[in-house]
């Protein structure tokens, strides 16, 4: 009877284990770190937890494990054109209070026309679980419908459960999986610690688009998401330099409900999170309100008595060119040009100061043909910006030395022989080539300066075709050899000054000296583009061409063809050699009054009710040196600068930046200086003229901040 009673409650103990496991199986329920897969034919969930137990933890870390046959996915929290994200539910779980999903960086999905975004394989969605009563057992139940896809899509709704026993926190095999994906979650940033600098909204609303300017050292990809109803094309690439700075644009289409009513919704100040995706460091997440960015994309037609006026104004932009401080080093040539005609006949007068005439234009029209090229090609341009290339200073450079050489006399520039005036003779100095060349060498280093009218000349062309393009850029070469052509209509002005002599040679020298220290100072900029080394080497290079070229006079006839051999080759490694010796992370010359440029902020500093001055600036910008020496950095205005409601923003040209090449084409501007004022009263900024004066930047500061009429600029 005892043995039969043991067998009875051993059958009995069975049984109460296989309704118990029959309980648990059935209902997907699991204690410990791990429930049960839920399987389909296209792959599989389950819950995973880092921890075997409840502990007495306010958060612990589950997540949702999912993986996919080859070929199926998944969807992201913002699948893009088709599909949806998994929904978990957590009803019917005991002891949750709240459940926070994280989503790791997803894979964009391009097919036949659709952008989607999600996941293969294997995905890890991390959970934060906040438990009602910490230490106590918890039983998290979750029903979750979600949309698997490869040619065909198929809905599942998965059933799982999840058990943790109550009891001290101890680590599971599950723990390290979760923190690997967890570790893919795009690191949440706010606009101070951001990669993207900017973020604004192009057009009316119905025809918006949205541009986001950042550094990314990776391939990039943006992702985007906006309030209900609104729908993101795939983010371009529109601009990006050497060192990452990128602008990103996505069309913007707003709700079509709003469409269909004839007024669309505008994104101007909606909640946007914009997730940044292939930066080497990792994802980042920002959440914004976009700001209204004020870029004519579609310049307006104008009348043909508009043009002609543009074009005055071009002509006059030309002319004031002749004074601005670039050109004086070129002034060194005019002058010996204009003397060397002393006592000429006129027609030789005549015949050298309109080649001079024609090298400018010649040189307006080769700037005008780039600025099409490079505008056709989608990229950005601009007065003077060959400056920002090292190889074009480096040419430069070379190109001042050798004529600082030869006014003191190492050697006579000989032109070949295609290019020389047969009709020149040893008595009539240059010959024309001689002439065209000054003119065009005039041109080519008026360009870093800026002019009254100047500015908004080349604005205006800039942003329309090739026809307008090429018609101002004539009409500032037109402008600048307008003294040409005065002196070729009248040549006996060549004569009032003293004629050839002696007295030349002294003054050749010493003209010498302003070329010399413009080669210095193309040597200064490369310096603060590209690093010293590339600085210090080009100096060096400098001075080995020109000790090369000093033995040309020294040597016998037959030896100067060595001589010259020689040269070239020294300056053709001059030219290439310094810019391969770049540094790409050359620092800008700092100053405390200034911030660094940040076009976010502005709008930013405006809300809170101060006043933003941006000075857009280069090193290889002389105008913008005069401004900072005449106006800027004063006494009065910097004191006006340094008050705790004014913030004083500079922006450094002196390289390629998208970032600063899209702020100045939001005001049609294409060169430099450029100063602008926002503050309260302004909040769309208040433009100074080129040529900075005191009074103008007092009366703006005042304007933007208390809403006083500006002074008469």
């Amino acid at each position: 009877m005892a043995n039969l009673r043991q067998k009875t409650h051993f059958s009995r103990l069975i049984g109460k284990l296989l309704v118990l496991f029959t309980f648990f199986a059935g209902s997907n329920a699991a204690f410990g770190a791990a429930s049960p897969w839920w399987t389909t034919d296209h792959g599989a969930v389950r819950l995973i937890a880092a921890s075997n137990s409840a502990g007495k933890a306010e958060k612990l870390q589950l997540g949702l494990h999912f993986k996919m046959k080859p070929g199926w996915k998944i969807y992201w929290r913002s699948p893009g054109d088709a599909g949806f994200p998994p929904r978990p539910n957590w009803t019917g779980s005991r002891n949750l209070a709240d459940v926070k999903i994280d989503w790791p960086a997803p894979t964009r999905f391009s097919v036949t026309g659709l952008e989607t975004l999600g996941y293969k394989k294997e995905v890890v969605l991390p959970l934060t679980l906040a438990p009602i009563q910490p230490g106590q057992p918890i039983n998290v139940a979750a029903k979750v419908p979600y949309l698997t896809c490869e040619e065909i899509c198929v809905p599942y709704e998965a059933k799982l459960a999840l058990s943790l026993p109550a009891g001290p926190e101890s680590s599971s095999p599950e723990g390290y999986l979760i923190q690997k994906f967890k570790a893919l979650v795009p690191k949440i940033v706010t606009p101070q610690n951001s990669l993207i600098s900017n973020v604004s909204v192009v057009g009316p609303a119905g025809s918006q688009t949205l541009r986001v300017a950042a550094a990314i050292s990776g391939n990039p990809d943006l992702l985007i998401e906006g309030p209900r109803g609104f729908r993101f094309a795939k983010a371009k690439v529109i601009d990006r330099d050497s060192e990452g700075k990128t602008v990103l644009a996505a069309l913007v289409s707003p709700p079509i409900k709003s469409v269909k009513s004839g007024t669309p919704t505008d994104l101007v100040g909606k909640d946007v999170i914009l997730t940044l995706l292939g930066d080497t460091k990792g994802a980042i997440e920002l959440k914004t309100k976009p700001g209204a960015e004020l870029v004519i994309t579609e310049p307006p037609p104008v009348s043909f008595t508009t043009l002609l006026g543009i074009v005055a104004l071009a002509v006059l932009g030309g002319l004031i060119l002749n004074l601005m401080p670039c050109v004086l080093p070129v002034l060194s040539l005019k002058m010996l040009s204009v003397i060397g005609h002393g006592g000429e006949e006129p027609h030789i007068v005549r015949k050298g100061f309109l080649a001079s005439a024609a090298g400018i234009l010649v040189s307006f029209l080769i700037l005008g043909t780039a600025a099409v090229v490079l505008k056709a090609a989608g990229q950005a341009t601009g007065w003077g910006i060959q400056f920002q290339q090292p190889v074009f200073l480096t040419a430069m450079a070379v190109v001042v030395a050798l004529f600082a050489a030869n006014l003191w006399g190492l050697f006579e520039i000989r032109l070949p022989s295609f290019l020389s005036d047969r009709a020149a003779t040893a008595g009539q100095g240059q010959g024309m080539a001689g002439h065209f060349a000054t003119g065009a060498f005039a041109a080519l280093l008026a360009t870093p300066c800026s002019a009254p009218f100047l500015g908004t000349a080349v604005g205006f062309a800039l942003a329309r075709g090739a026809f307008e393009i090429y018609l101002i850029f004539t009409a500032l070469g037109l402008g600048l050899a307008l003294p040409y052509l005065l002196v070729s209509a009248f040549p006996a002005l060549a004569n009032r000054f003293p004629k050839p002599g002696p007295w030349m040679i002294t003054l050749r020298k010493i003209l010498a000296f302003a070329l010399a220290a413009t080669a210095a100072w193309l040597v200064t900029v490369l310096d603060t583009q590209i690093g010293r080394t590339a600085a210090l080497t080009s100096a060096g290079l400098l001075v080995a061409l020109v000790l090369v070229i000093s033995f040309h006079n020294k040597v016998a006839e037959n030896a100067r063809k060595l001589i010259v051999s020689g040269a070239v080759v020294v300056a053709l490694v001059t030219v290439l050699v310094p810019p391969q010796f770049a540094q790409t992370n050359v620092q800008s010359n700092t100053d405390a009054l200034w911030q660094k440029f940040d076009p976010a902020a502005i709008s930013r500093h405006v809300s809170a009710g101060k006043t933003v001055f941006v000075d857009v600036t280069a090193d290889w910008c002389v105008t913008c040196k005069v401004n900072k020496a005449l106006v800027l950095d004063t006494g009065e205005i910097v004191k006006r600068l340094k008050n705790s409601n004014v913030v004083a923003m500079r922006a450094d040209w002196t390289r390629p930046d998208p970032v600063i090449t899209a702020f100045l084409q939001r005001f049609m501007r294409y060169g430099i200086p450029f100063n602008v004022v926002f503050g309260p009263k302004a909040p769309q900024g208040i433009v100074l003229p080129e040529l900075l004066r005191k009074d103008v930047v007092a009366a703006a500061l005042n304007g933007a901040r208390e809403g006083r009429a500006l002074a008469k600029q």
